[in-house]
């Protein structure tokens, strides 16, 4: 299964794995399953560096480069096919960073895995709760 994995899990599954439900932990353990990050995650991460939320050394960026030489993740590239989509997906908000990523779940034919209710509501994503 591909997993595209909303900035909330990929730095739970880094940082806090206890945060993550054991269903959710297994699917990320799974060999058979191919864990995919947008690089609007790598954006969102350094952004929430930015602003103190999340501390990452020795800095956002070379952490990220760091995780992405080490862990097996494969990039999920934006598209204008997924562009295109963003402004169609069932979502209840505008939040662009959610709207991408939902419809890069759409065009890559991928299962979301998040905690976030609104993705969780939206129609037409395949998603896997981690809740």
């Amino acid at each position: 299964m591909n997993l595209l994995l909303d900035t909330h899990i990929f730095l739970w599954s880094l940082l806090e794995p206890s945060r993550l439900t054991t269903r959710v932990a297994a699917e990320l353990e799974n060999p058979d399953n191919h864990l995919w990050i947008s690089p609007l995650t790598s954006w969102e991460v350094l952004v929430l560096a930015d602003k103190g939320r999340v501390s990452l050394d020795p800095t956002a960026a070379e952490w990220l480069r760091k995780v992405f030489r080490t862990v097996p993740f494969k990039e999920a590239p934006l598209t204008h096919e997924i562009a295109l989509h963003s402004r169609s997906v069932s979502l209840t908000h505008e939040d662009p960073v959610d709207r991408f990523l939902a419809a890069t779940a759409i065009v890559h034919e991928s299962t979301l895995v998040t905690a976030d209710e609104r993705l969780l509501r939206a129609r037409g994503i395949s998603t896997l709760p981690n809740k």
